[in-house]
């Protein structure tokens, strides 16, 4: 267990630029208008030999109805809750607002550590707002510049001792107490271990589908922010928790609407960090609204998980508001196998974010595709049904001769592919491999995986296939040539 510093301030203050100095990549979008941050981002950090959690948070606001900045206002004040320290970041060139002046009363009420840090403080633009910083009475203010990383070394001479005293308690919080443990026996109600590495899960959708309510209740607390708007969520967040047994680790994307209607370069970025969260992932889950389902750009969004290669579950949300479930699943059913034929087989289930239905169902879904994306299956079992398929389906016979499939092998997983080793691989129809690739899913049990099937001549492996042939009266001529050189 590592120190936890928790970066608040008022908005556009430059919380989410020292967030990626100090994890040392840029995992925080980062723009020149305010309200960037909506969610908790916690990532680890290292300044020297120091290392620590540091969480990212909304900007802190003047209000506390049940507006979206007054939730983004709660969320923030909980991180300053979770966290050991707090570091209060005011901005050097405005210097101190009213505003700061009242969150820094809030934060001696709630946090005992309170590092004072004065943001964009290179130049002189900035030296009235250092000396004004002494009136919010939190000690000596420390000089920062998020972007240049000047003041790291003066962070870290300030939080070595809190770290030093972190450790410690610790260590005397810990129970002196040799347990045994038994090998030969497992509790079937403990958790995995926390070492363990988790599975990388996705979620994605359109926006307003529940992606972050649904992520909430698998993590069993609110740790993103929800509510009736569409598009509240705008980087990526990934959250580790342990879900029925299995470690996973959860990525909370932006809703994905059409190319044509985003616009604005935030949305743009909010956008791209999700696509990229999809490469990371394992698993992806394709949250639906049970009210508009497959639209296209639902269609879209689980061709892209399937194009990438990754598992895909696809959940239908807000099941619980659906009157005739039943017709409704058999209706969906017959559209998802119909729209999305290149998912044949991929598990569909029913859930409800707000009540937590039909999670235990997901979670079992989401755990049997990730263990088909890791399948293989041997060479020779692979050969034995080759040849009951082409013996059921013989290849086509372009020209009449008819094309000849060798032999076939696995070469990777994640997702499974193999190759098939034919003659005139160009000739091989679509038609035929798309039948030996449902051939495959249904004999080796991989229904929904993405799977790619490469087709290769021997020849492709002759190195001497490419040269030309050299005649007995050129090779004669070419030999008197070197000898009378």
């Amino acid at each position: 267990m590592t120190l936890t510093l928790a970066i608040v301030g008022r908005p556009n203050v430059g919380k989410s630029t020292l967030f990626n100095r100090l994890v040392g990549k840029r995992l925080a979008l980062v723009d020149d208008q305010p309200g960037v941050t909506r969610d908790l981002r916690e990532g680890a950090a290292r300044l020297g030999d120091l290392k620590f959690t540091v969480i990212d948070t909304a900007g802190l606001e003047e209000i506390t109805d049940d507006s979206l900045q007054g939730r983004m206002r709660r969320l923030t004040e909980r991180a300053v809750d979770m966290a050991d320290v707090c570091l209060f970041l005011i901005d050097g060139r405005a210097g101190v607002l009213a505003a700061d002046q009242v969150f820094a009363e809030i934060l001696r009420r709630k946090n005992a550590h309170v590092i004072l840090g004065v943001n964009k403080a290179e130049g002189r633009a900035a030296e009235s707002g250092l000396i004004d910083a002494y009136a919010l009475g939190l000690g000596e203010p420390l000089a920062l510049s998020a972007e240049h990383g000047e003041g790291m070394e003066d962070l870290y001479q300030m939080l070595r001792p809190l770290a030093d005293a972190f450790d410690a308690q610790a260590i005397d919080d810990s129970p002196d107490v040799d347990v045994e443990v038994d090998a030969d026996t497992t509790d079937p109600d403990s958790h995995a271990p926390t070492d363990a590495k988790p599975m990388q899960i996705a979620v994605i959708g359109r926006p307003n589908a529940g992606k972050s309510t649904l992520i909430n209740k698998i993590v069993g607390e609110d740790r993103l922010l929800t509510g009736p708007e569409a598009g509240i969520t705008r980087d990526a967040i990934s959250l580790r928790t342990v879900w029925d047994g299995t470690p996973v680790r959860i990525f909370d994307t932006a809703g994905m609407r059409k190319r044509a209607k985003v616009q604005e370069k935030l949305e743009k970025l909010s956008v791209s960090d999700g696509l990229r969260a999809v490469k990371f992932a394992e698993v992806v889950v394709v949250l639906l609204d049970a009210d508009i389902p497959f639209e296209q750009q639902d269609l879209r969004i689980a061709d892209f998980a399937e194009t990438e290669g990754r598992a895909v579950v696809i959940a239908v949300n807000k099941w619980d508001l659906e009157p005739e479930k039943q017709a409704k699943l058999k209706r969906l059913q017959e559209e998802f196998t119909r729209l999305l034929p290149q998912l044949r087989g991929a598990p569909l289930v029913a859930v409800s974010a707000l009540t937590g239905k039909g999670l235990d169902r997901l979670h079992d879904a989401v755990v049997r595709a990730h263990d088909v994306w890791n399948r293989r299956v041997t060479t020779a079992r692979l050969n034995q049904w080759l040849a009951v398929m082409t013996e059921a389906h013989p290849p086509p016979a372009p020209g009449g001769r008819r094309l000849k499939l060798r032999y076939m092998t696995q070469v990777k997983t994640r997702p499974p592919g193999f190759v098939l080793m034919c003659s005139h691989p160009e000739k091989l129809p679509e038609s035929y491999r798309r039948y030996l690739i449902n051939g495959l899913r249904e004999a080796f049990d991989m229904p929904g995986t993405p799977m790619r099937l490469t087709l290769r001549s021997q020849s492709d492996q002759n190195p001497f296939k490419d040269r030309k042939k050299v005649g007995p009266s050129k090779l004669r001529k070419h030999i008197g040539k070197r000898n009378e050189g």
